[in-house]
């Protein structure tokens, strides 16, 4: 959250929701004057009425786009369908593979050379919509679980601004299942984990 509040995004208004009342992303939207609000899913008796609420809290401010960002609660296909097509996420894996938790240990679990993230739009079947962008990096024999998920981290904070600027700026058109971003171009430069000489 804080790197989409840093990345000087065009828009007029940019408000900041939270389920959790003490999450510090609050506070720190708040230092960089940025509007804020609460919708506590402990004061709702189920998902469905906590949703409903989190839509009225959000359509409230007129958004042309929803950034999930650290929001670790399942919507309901309710919600997701009411925001289909301006609804993005992040996630901390090279989707389709690792979704859901754990991505990091997953991957040196099984071996996984190259590791990354996407920023994808936000379907009914978690982590599966359609992808915006990906960054891989490779994973370093010596990486742990937390090295691994602060080097992912550090591309999170790059895509993410990168992702909501393309949406805003009116670059992206999603057909199906698929992306297409005008004006941006696909490098065919290879990464080799570990690296090959030939």
């Amino acid at each position: 959250m804080q790197a989409l509040l840093d990345a000087d995004l065009p828009v007029n208004r940019i408000t900041v929701i939270s389920n959790n009342p003490g999450a510090a992303g609050l506070l720190i939207a708040q230092r960089k004057g940025v509007e804020t609000r609460i919708v506590d899913h402990r004061a709702f008796a189920d998902r469905q009425t906590f949703d409903l609420a989190l839509a009225q809290a959000i359509d409230a401010c007129h958004p042309k786009l929803v950034a999930l960002a650290g929001f670790m609660r399942i919507l309901s296909d309710r919600f997701v369908h009411h925001y289909q097509g301006r609804l993005m996420n992040i996630h901390p894996s090279l989707l389709p593979a690792y979704p859901g938790l754990g991505t990091h240990t997953r991957a040196l679990q099984e071996g996984t050379r190259i590791h990354g993230c996407t920023v994808h739009f936000v379907t009914a079947q978690l982590d599966h919509g359609p992808i915006v962008i990906q960054a891989a990096i490779p994973v370093l024999p010596t990486d742990t679980e937390n090295s691994l998920a602060q080097r992912v981290l550090q591309q999170e904070h790059r895509v993410y601004p990168q992702a909501v600027r393309w949406f805003l700026q009116d670059q992206i058109r999603i057909t199906g299942n698929h992306v297409t971003i005008s004006g941006s171009h696909t490098s065919e430069t290879a990464l080799y984990s570990p690296g090959c000489t030939t």
